[in-house]
Formats: structure tokens, sequence, C-alpha cells
């Protein structure tokens, strides 16, 4: 397993290397600068490219992973945002190991991943884009054409992996599409054979305990996030950069967490009078947040010592929907004999067997399997983090607005 990480050469670094102009289509953090790290995950076979978004300095890695083919040439799974420094990194990739043939799309709710696509593609004109089945889009439902997809060199993925020009390196399982009411959710679950590894959007995670080296490029988010009142100077060190991770991990997973109380407005425009940082970057010295004295422990039970799980969101929000699908989907992937596992969002490569990976989606089950075995893969999420989760779900359904979550199998 390699383990090389690669930014832009310093020499030749320059700030429109970061540049995404299209930024306005997503408005997230960073907007329009955006940095990439390449890393070998598996020695001339596998690279990812990290970058960073996020909401209220939320911030989480985005990631693209670039396979190698055989035949000569390059498939690229979830694009992200083509910087002039990332396209740069994937040309050293091309010279050295042939064109991008194929740009795959796995998702299709996910507006993180489909904004880039087509920008992306207009790069290489000689790949063949593939998009997962029912893309669709809010808030009108326009043709891919219309969101910038290349149209003679777009298709849907078929049903069945055989029939693709990429069959024999890689087999694939689609997830869904899951109705939501006014959207769909899907995944497209890739495995390369060679290299005994999977890829995912979504489905899966494991959150390191240190921030991934793309969040630790720009320290102010998770400075932001370490502060424990608005009157907080906090020192740029590795001990808070890791306090500010953590508590941006429980953010971004539970929205709200147990150990996070919000005061009232009153006493949180008070402490921004007396904030000594008063800038727009820091929202004017607003700091809405008091975290609990135990607030680690929430984290330590999130994290679980690095084991793979499924999001809260989607665990509350969206696979409950469709439980015996998503059963069907976790068991054919898991008959895969993989050995690493890339996920689009927080850590990779995990080095994971498909009986961990099936394990992360017994929450679905009634008699869970290995239920016996409490093991750092099986055990579920404290209860009282899904709180605000499970009442933006009551509130969803109490209005209509998605369909209700069905039993568990």
């Amino acid at each position: 397993m390699a383990h090389d990480e690669r930014a832009g050469s310093a020499e030749l670094i320059h700030p429109q290397d970061f540049s995404w102009f299209f930024w306005f289509t997503l408005p997230l953090y960073p907007y329009g600068e955006r940095r990439t790290i390449r890393k070998e995950v598996i020695k001339d076979t596998i690279w990812t490219f990290d970058q960073m978004q996020g909401i209220f300095y939320v911030v989480v890695p985005i990631r693209m992973t670039v396979v190698k083919l055989e035949a000569g040439g390059l498939l690229v799974y979830a694009p992200v945002a083509p910087t002039p420094e990332c396209i740069r990194l994937l040309n050293e990739l091309v010279a050295e190991h042939g064109d991008i043939k194929y740009i795959i799309l796995p998702t299709i709710s996910g507006l993180e991943h489909k904004v880039f696509v087509g920008p992306f593609a207009r790069f290489f004109p000689q790949a063949q884009v593939f998009v997962a089945p029912s893309q669709w889009s809010f808030p009108l439902n326009l043709p891919l054409s219309w969101l910038g997809l290349p149209r003679k060199r777009t298709q849907i993925l078929p049903a069945d992996s055989k029939n693709t020009p990429f069959a024999e390196e890689f087999d694939y399982a689609i997830l869904g599409p899951i109705e939501l009411g006014p959207g769909r959710f899907a995944e497209v679950a890739f495995f390369h054979k060679r290299s005994h590894s999977l890829l995912v959007t979504d489905a899966v995670i494991s959150v390191p305990e240190e921030p991934p080296a793309i969040v630790q490029l720009d320290s102010y988010p998770l400075l932001f996030h370490a502060k424990d009142n608005a009157g907080d100077i906090v020192a740029d060190n590795q001990a808070n950069r890791r306090k500010g991770w953590q508590r941006i991990s429980l953010f971004a997973l539970y929205f709200r967490p147990s150990v996070l109380d919000i005061p009232g407005l009153g006493e949180v425009l008070r402490d921004a009078t007396k904030a000594p940082e008063r800038s727009k970057k820091a929202y004017f010295g607003l700091y809405p947040f008091q975290w609990q004295a135990n607030w680690q422990r929430s984290f330590d039970a999130l994290r679980g010592n690095g084991r793979l799980f499924v999001a809260p969101i989607l665990q509350t929000l969206i696979l409950n929907r469709a439980p015996q699908e998503t059963i069907d989907w976790a068991d054919k992937v898991a008959s895969w004999n993989f050995e690493w596992i890339i996920p689009c969002h927080f850590d990779a490569p995990i080095k994971a067997q498909p009986h961990q990976f099936r394990q992360a989606f017994s929450f679905l089950e009634k008699q869970p399997i290995n239920s016996g075995l409490l093991n750092s893969n099986s055990y579920p999420l404290p209860p009282d983090d899904f709180k605000t989760l499970q009442e933006i779900d009551e509130s969803l359904n109490k209005f209509g607005i998605v369909p209700p979550a069905k039993d568990k199998v």
C-alpha cells in the first residue's frame, strides 16, 4: 500500500492554480479556491485526489479516485473540481499511464459530486462518461446535457456491469433509486478486481482521529471549531486542530449531537460584541455553540476506533426507506473479495473485509448478523446523538414530504 501524498509543487504554486470558477453553482466553503492533494494508495494502480468543502466551516474531504486500466489509460470515479492544480496532477498520471478513458458519476442525488462532472469531462474530450441510472436535479429535473454533461459521450450505466467496456476489470452494484418524495437516492459501488478495492460514494465511512491532510492545508475551520466560546483565541497547534476536527465530524454527521447546546440569540449577540475577532471571516464574532464537557466521549463513540459505519443521516432519513433493497445490495457488495474500501468522504483507504462492510448495515435488521459479536464494526451509534435527525425525520413525515420509514427486515 503506497502512501505518497502530493499537492502542487512549491515552485509551481500560484493562487490561480486553486481557482474554481463555477463555485456559485454550489456555494460551499472554500468557494472559488480549492486545494488538491493527490495520494497514491496502491502503487502504480490507484490514486485519490482530495479536496475540501463544507458549510459554516464544517469542512470534510471530498474525494475522486483514479484507477489505472490494464489495457492502458485511466478510469475516474466521482470527479472533483477541475482546478488547474487538480488537472496538472492528473495529467502527470495521464503522461505516464495513458488517457482518461472513463468518467463515472456514481450517484444521482449528490450535487456535490454531480456539479463537477460536466466541467471535468470538458478537459478530457476522449473520455466516455457513465452515470448512475435515474438521474434527477432540483429544483427542476433537467436533461443531463443542460447540467453540462457532454451529450454525445454520456450514457447510463447498464443494470448488468458485464455490458460495459470495462467489465473485465470492474464489477459494480447499483443501490436504488430509493424514492424520497421530492427526490431520490442511489449509489453505485465499484469493485476493482485486480487490486481488491471497493469504491463507494456515501454508503460507508470511517472517521479518522486526526484531521485529514487536505483539511490541514487551511487550519482556520479547525481552529474556529476548537473554540469553547466566542472570546477564545485558539493557538494553531496539532492538539487544537485535532479538537476542531473531532467537533466538525460530530457536526457533519449528526447536525446537532447531544453534547452540543445552542445558547439563546441574546447571549450569542452579547458574546459577539466581546469577541476579539469580529471580521466577516469570523462571522462577526458570532459563535452559537456550547460544547458539554464530555463531548470527546461522543466523538470516540462515533469513531469506534476507526470502525466502518453508515452515516447517521443515511441511517435516519434515507436507507430506512428501503431496508430490504439496501440489505440485498450490501449482500451483493459483500460477496466480492475486496481488502480496501475507498469512500468519497472522511478517511481513505480503509483496510476492511467484506463481512465488516455487511455488518455496517445491521441497523436495518431486526436480528443483525453476528449480533452476538459486539465488536468495533457492529455496535450501534449512541441513540441520544440521533435526536435532531429523528426530529427532522418526524417533521418530514408529518408534512408528507417523504414517505415513512419501513420496518426492519
